[in-house]
């Protein structure tokens, strides 16, 4: 799964210029919507076009690989919780 970096982006862009950053100014300085901008922060898996990368990229000065990484997890999986059990290994036989 792909996952993108905007949030932490655009903290990093908050605390170099020492003020807040919106999404309403990313928005207007790219042309990406700012649906498509709180869809990427907040939507797990989330699938846009390469030209919104390559305007993000623009617009934050970074890579690629500093906007989106790649993770093994796949979208809607998490780690497997057990079922009620706290130790590790298979449950005792009785």
């Amino acid at each position: 799964m792909i996952r993108f970096r905007l949030r932490e982006l655009i903290a990093d862009q908050t605390f170099k210029l020492g003020r807040p950053v919106t999404m309403l100014e990313i928005s207007e300085a790219t042309g990406i919507s700012r649906r498509v901008l709180s869809s990427l922060v907040n939507e797990r898996g989330y699938n846009t076009e390469t030209d919104t990368l390559d305007k993000l990229c623009g617009y934050f000065g970074c890579r690629l690989d500093q906007l989106a990484e790649y993770t093994d997890v796949p979208a809607g999986e998490g780690p497997k919780k057990s079922a009620g059990r706290t130790t590790k290994g298979p449950p005792k036989k009785k």
